[in-house]
């Protein structure tokens, strides 16, 4: 969930024996996997850093849990409606966790879409309903990953991990921020970068561990194997996510993968 989508041609993949092959045509390839990669931050880029800056000085809504500030009279009563009236949806059965996962999956519908600020509010009422959900965790750090403010995002992926190190959404993601780092860097550290695709990888195998039916989690080990430079593992978890249903697979991907990597029969 990381760069901004400019091309869609397919290069040559990075391994640590042909990394010179890589730089020849990096900006290629980099743009061909951004496309399978970080589609979250690609479309309607509405709010950077900056912005969220200003705004949240006067918007609490904007900051995580509120920033934790004291709430006027008014906006305490407004949120106890809130819980009142979202309790009381027949969908939820009096289960506020899993108004708070309904929310939070609201709040992921508007980072697609572009709509960042909208998203943090409805990060904000998941955490209203339910302070012990970790999934709010994911939330937060997807709305810096999409303004891209990183830093802030590595922040709420670690501080989700302290409280429940098997969430598997956090584990994926805070792989996906590596990934997001490792693009940044190989123009100017490739030493760097690797390391970082190491942690991708860790972190995404960890979740993998945990979970290995999400199609997402196995989409992002095949990319991350790919830009390693090991095949074989590139086609293992392709296949287990084409297996799962192959959602988020884009063709772009399929055709550098076929391109780089020969798959043994």
């Amino acid at each position: 969930m990381a760069r901004v989508l400019l091309n869609n041609n397919a290069s040559t993949t990075l391994s640590r024996t042909g990394s010179k092959h890589f730089k020849k045509d990096k900006m290629k390839y980099l743009f061909s996997i951004t496309i399978a990669l970080f589609t979250l931050v690609t479309f309607g880029q509405q709010m950077g850093t900056n912005e969220w800056e200003e705004q949240s000085k006067t918007n609490i809504r904007l900051l995580p849990k509120y920033g934790y500030r004291e709430k006027t009279d008014h906006q305490k009563e407004l949120d106890k409606k809130f819980i009142n009236e979202t309790m009381k949806q027949e969908k939820f059965k009096g289960d506020r966790k899993a108004a708070s996962n309904h929310l939070i999956e609201l709040g992921f519908s508007y980072l697609y879409r572009g709509d960042s600020k909208t998203a943090m509010y409805r990060f904000n009422q998941a955490y209203l309903l339910d302070t012990t959900n970790t999934e709010i965790y994911w939330g937060y750090a997807g709305f810096f990953m999409k303004i891209m403010n990183y830093a802030e995002a590595a922040k709420k992926y670690k501080e989700g991990l302290s409280l429940d190190r098997s969430n598997t959404h956090l584990l994926t993601d805070y792989g996906t921020y590596f990934m997001a780092q490792y693009y940044g860097l190989i123009p100017i550290d490739e030493k760097g970068a690797l390391s970082n695709l190491d942690s991708a990888i860790y972190y995404i195998r960890k979740s993998y561990s945990f979970d290995n039916t999400d199609m997402n989690t196995t989409y992002k080990l095949s990319i991350c194997y790919l830009l390693k430079g090991e095949c074989n593992n590139a086609w293992k978890f392709f296949d287990e996510c084409k297996e799962l249903g192959g959602q988020p697979i884009r063709d772009e991907y399929t055709k550098d993968l076929k391109k780089k990597c020969k798959k043994k029969k």
